[in-house]
């Protein structure tokens, strides 16, 4: 513990933002780093608890308060090493994980818990920039060869684990530059993507080979793979959007939410938008946009639309609105249902909760608008409010409203495993094994929808686990 009495002398002081008339102007990051000083004042409030139930919110178990407290003393280096440990890519989640940790801090029971992501990024942040961090190359090579199939975070992961195991290891990603949905779902103003293509290089230096542009299922076959790999894994994402089954969703102003912010990303990347527009390009520019889902993905569609200069943008959401603050003794330490307001949201957006849209408004293909109705919960089930019918103006409506699994046309038909209930790839936490012996799975292809800090759990584990198997014995953490 850096200070006992920290966490009573010091209030909480996160990182800041950029005003929003400056940072809608580019899709650079926005984030106003704190200086050392504060962030080791920060870091000396932690309480280092007797169960650091910190621990226990973060799903790759982040040994947090060993760096808070070499933060506090200065040490960075360590505290580099110690959360590398843990995590192979902090800068990923020190940008957009929504940090169930902080929710988990002994210290948000009155709601001011440690800055724990704000120091995480800061002490990457700072590795890169002193040159701490170096490709890891392994002594001696086993001579397996290990395919890894989608280079998100979990794929990355799991690369980089069997890489430094001295396994061969392959990264198939079926567009042009590795990332997944990190580099083109995410938008650059909230993770820049030389953030990415600096990890490749570490990768590529520890022996990962790169096959981009290369789907597989498609370029090359599962059977290939199996007759040229030792192990395969499948860690691509859940891609198979949830669409919407409304008249008039077949309008060209009806689009996918990954369709919008790839292409702009992509646009960003100065790359070919040809792949990600099958139904032409996009753009909010002048239009009344509304985004239909209430998560991560529809505040990155709202901050996408006001930095392409939407005319207004309308977030509606078919849930009812959460409290703005939970009940600490019902909720802590797991992560609590309320009210969150994201940087995008602050930039200019109309919200509106229990909506249940009804029908496409439009002229021929041309959408002008969407008609709604207020939908009641207080039955425990969906029912629409009488007389309460409402059309919202539109010329552009973008949808947010999750994934119901990996697609499973290519890879996944060609494979033969087994799907679970949700139509996900069948494999425990166990040892992560499909029911094909030589093909493994982790990540959202596994799981499910998820957030990248659990992609970069099951990557990691998996890994162990395929090196275990080919092994009969493994030194990856788990």
């Amino acid at each position: 513990m850096g200070k006992e009495t920290g966490f009573l002398e010091l209030d909480r002081q996160d990182r800041s933002y950029e005003d929003p008339k400056k940072r809608l102007k580019d899709y650079k990051e926005f984030v106003i780093q704190p200086s050392e000083e504060q962030l080791k004042g920060q870091a000396s409030r932690c309480m280092n608890c007797g169960i650091p139930y910190c621990h226990n919110g973060c799903p790759v178990n982040n040994i947090i308060p060993d760096w808070n407290h070499l933060v506090y003393e200065g040490n960075w280096q360590n505290a580099l090493e110690v959360l590398h440990s843990t995590n192979n890519f902090p800068e990923f989640t020190g940008r957009i994980c929504p940090a169930p940790c902080e929710a988990s801090c002994t210290l948000n029971l009155i709601d001011q818990p440690v800055t724990i992501k704000s120091i995480e990024c800061a002490i990457v942040d700072r590795g890169w920039k002193e040159d701490w961090i170096k490709p890891q190359v392994p002594e001696k090579r086993t001579g397996k060869n290990v395919a890894v199939v989608g280079s998100g975070p979990a794929g990355m992961a799991c690369a980089q684990q069997l890489a430094r195991a001295g396994h061969s290891v392959t990264l198939f990603e079926k567009n042009d530059r590795v990332g997944g949905l990190l580099r083109y779902g995410i938008p650059d103003f909230k993770m820049e993507k030389h953030l990415i293509s600096r990890r490749a290089v570490q990768m590529q230096a520890e022996g990962v080979v790169f096959k981009t542009s290369t789907e597989v299922g498609v370029d090359i076959s599962i059977k290939n793979l199996k007759e040229n790999f030792d192990a395969i894994v499948m860690s691509g994402g859940a891609e198979d959007a949830r669409q919407l089954t409304i008249p008039g969703a077949e309008m060209s102003g009806v689009r996918l939410a990954m369709e919008f912010l790839t292409q702009q990303n992509k646009r960003n990347a100065g790359d070919s938008e040809e792949r990600a527009a099958p139904r032409g390009t996009l753009s909010a520019q002048g239009k009344n946009v509304i985004v239909i889902g209430g998560g991560d993905t529809g505040s990155d569609c709202v901050g996408t639309s006001n930095r392409q200069g939407a005319k207004s943008v309308t977030q509606i959401e078919i849930m009812p609105q959460p409290p703005e603050h939970e009940n600490k003794l019902l909720t802590w330490p797991d992560w609590p249902m309320k009210l969150r307001t994201s940087s995008s949201h602050e930039e200019g957006v109309e919200r509106d909760w229990a909506v249940l849209t009804k029908e496409v408004v439009g002229e021929g293909d041309k959408v002008t608008g969407l008609r709604c109705v207020r939908a009641d919960w207080s039955h425990g089930k969906l029912e629409e409010v009488p007389d309460s019918e409402f059309t919202l103006p539109a010329d552009l409506i973008l949808l947010a409203m999750g994934f119901v699994g990996p697609k499973k046309q290519g890879m996944i038909d060609q494979s033969g495993v087994e799907l679970d209930a949700r139509g996900n790839v069948l494999a425990n936490t166990d040892d992560y094994r499909t029911s094909d012996e030589q093909i493994w799975a982790c990540g959202d292809m596994r799981r499910g929808q998820s957030l990248v800090v659990w992609a970069i759990r099951e990557g990691r584990q998996c890994a162990r686990s395929v090196d275990e198997a080919l092994m009969g014995v493994s030194e990856l953490p788990r």
